[in-house]
């Protein structure tokens, strides 16, 4: 894939595609490709992350539990998995498991940080947009927690 390929593919993930062109240009060129066979562990549950990785090609199985029932979720081209770890640390939550041969793409967390301190404006929309998110998050948690009273109190 060409760096303009790869740009395209970040640019279309709904937090990156607020970075501006260069910006984007910078994390595409430190990403590094992966080739998985099927089979093939990206990642464990609990493993500590520093960084996200891009689907560009094939199935990943996430599994939150390794005890041998079917993946809790399969996701391909496209799919961001760990998009909060290019931010911060975090324990991944689910193991990833190549289900066919897959390419993917890593982004490390150093080189965000790095890129979002050379481009304030790429910084400031993804924190207006995690913000969002965020605001989002807690709107829905708040309804949870009226609808949990609700049934309580009966």
């Amino acid at each position: 894939m060409s760096l303009n390929d790869d740009i395209a593919l970040l640019a279309r993930q709904p937090l990156l595609g607020l970075m501006d062109r260069d910006a984007l240009r910078l994390v595409a060129f430190a990403a590094e490709t992966r080739s998985l066979r099927a089979g093939d562990v990206l990642f464990r549950r609990g493993e500590g992350s520093d960084g996200a990785f891009l689907v560009i090609s094939g199935a990943v199985a996430l599994k939150r539990e390794d005890d041998g029932r079917p993946a809790d979720e399969v996701v391909g081209p496209g799919a961001l998995l760990g998009e909060l770890a290019l931010f911060t640390a975090l324990e991944r939550p689910v193991t990833a498991i190549a289900r066919e041969p897959t390419q993917v793409m890593r982004l490390a967390r150093s080189v965000m940080r790095r890129v979002l301190g050379e481009s304030p404006d790429s910084a400031q929309a993804i924190a207006a947009a995690v913000a969002e998110r965020l605001h989002a998050f807690n709107s829905e948690l708040a309804a949870v927690g009226t609808a949990l009273r609700a049934i309580d109190v009966r």
